[in-house]
């Protein structure tokens, strides 16, 4: 596989979620950022390969093989950034360009040996699962924070929006993975939340509470 080809498998993978549903190659051309005669050149040469199965019109999915590949993608990804924050005090906003690089690497050695040396870690920064060796991750339990209930607890675990803009936004007043948060009431005018975040009171937009999951404990 050259590096253009694991992306796209990557991508399949992603667009599908996780579910091996049958991607149209406009998405796939807005989400690689190219042109859709390129993608189809693509999705034919992957076809060629065996790693998925492309159906003119209707789209393309991975193969069990093309979903083993993309599987080892994502678990070398974010266990590259385990390593990158916990190790190379990146922080959470400047890690997945970094491990977009480091993913492609093929030694399987090195990738077993970083998860041990890491402690066989379960999520990556953002809060999302990191596939074992055997391709085997347990999915979490979370709700986003403007689903839940006024009254809700719980723990933050992850944020669906893992650009950069937010991330920093996040930093910057002081919310992280592992914060306890307490629902303690909503604005029916636009939504915001006013939340408890360890011992700190503040309130957030609907924006931003439709981007931080939450693993509710009560």
């Amino acid at each position: 596989m050259t590096l253009s080809e694991e992306d796209y498998i990557k991508a399949i993978y992603h667009l599908g979620k996780g579910e091996n549903r049958m991607v149209s190659t406009n998405a796939l051309s807005e989400s690689m950022e190219t042109k859709p005669s390129s993608v189809t050149d693509m999705v034919r040469k992957l076809s060629e390969k065996g790693v998925a199965h492309y159906k003119k019109y209707k789209g393309v999915c991975l193969t069990e093989n093309g979903q083993k590949i993309a599987l080892a993608l994502i678990r070398k990804h974010r266990l590259w950034e385990v390593f990158l924050v916990d190790s190379l005090n990146f922080s959470w906003d400047e890690v997945h360009e970094v491990a977009e690089q480091l993913e492609h690497i093929k030694s399987e050695k090195l990738i077993d040996e970083l998860d041990k040396l890491l402690g066989y870690p379960q999520v990556d920064p953002h809060g999302d699962p990191i596939p074992s060796k055997k391709g085997e991750f347990k999915k979490a339990i979370k709700k986003l924070l403007n689903e839940v209930p006024v009254g809700s607890r719980g723990i933050c675990v992850g944020v669906k929006d893992s650009s950069g803009p937010f991330l920093k936004f996040l930093d910057k007043n002081k919310i992280a993975l592992g914060d306890a948060i307490t629902v303690l009431d909503k604005e029916e005018f636009d939504g915001s939340l006013h939340i408890k975040i360890k011992d700190r009171k503040m309130q957030i937009s609907d924006q931003i509470a439709t981007n931080l999951y939450l693993k509710i404990t009560e």
